[in-house]
Order: structure tokens, then C-alpha cells, then sequence
């Protein structure tokens, strides 16, 4: 990844984990990354759903929920809304 992309992420991540922690308000931030499936930080499948629809909305991207379907852990889902945004 090149440096031009550096802030972009770094806000997609801080982003990711103020979602999560303000719907999933138990999971201790250092948690929320890596390969960790939301599913790993307790998100039942409403939760889920609630999270993306918050960084859709929050990101401005136009993507269909069903896009993230195959989204296998945090750091894919980072990479994925940051890729998202520069379309």
C-alpha cells in the first residue's frame, strides 16, 4: 500500500473500531483488527448487519450490503471500505 493511502486507512480503521465499539460497546478496542471476524467479537448476525449499514452510511460508498457477505475478517472489511471510497 502506498503512503498516499496511509491516512485514508488509518481513518477507515479508526472508524471500524468506533462502530464496533459503539454497537458492540463490551469488546475492548485493541480487539478489533486483524483476523478477527466480527463473529469473533460476539456480533450476532443484527449486529452485523447494524455495523455495516453504520460505515455504509458513515463512508458515503453505495455499496449493496450483499458486497460484504464474503468479507472474512476486520482487516479485509478495512481494505475493502477503503478501496470502496476511492471509486
Amino acid at each position: 500500500m502506498t503512503s498516499t493511502h496511509a491516512p485514508r486507512r488509518a481513518e477507515t480503521e479508526a472508524l471500524v473500531r468506533e462502530v464496533v465499539r459503539a454497537i458492540l460497546p463490551g469488546v475492548p478496542e485493541e480487539l478489533i483488527g486483524g483476523t478477527r471476524h466480527l463473529r469473533d467479537l460476539g456480533a450476532d448476525s443484527v449486529d452485523r448487519v447494524e455495523i455495516i449499514a453504520t460505515l455504509v452510511d458513515r463512508t458515503g460508498i453505495s455499496t449493496p450490503m450483499s458486497e460484504f457477505s464474503d468479507i472474512p475478517d476486520i482487516e479485509t472489511l478495512v481494505d475493502f471500505l477503503c478501496k470502496e471510497q476511492r471509486r
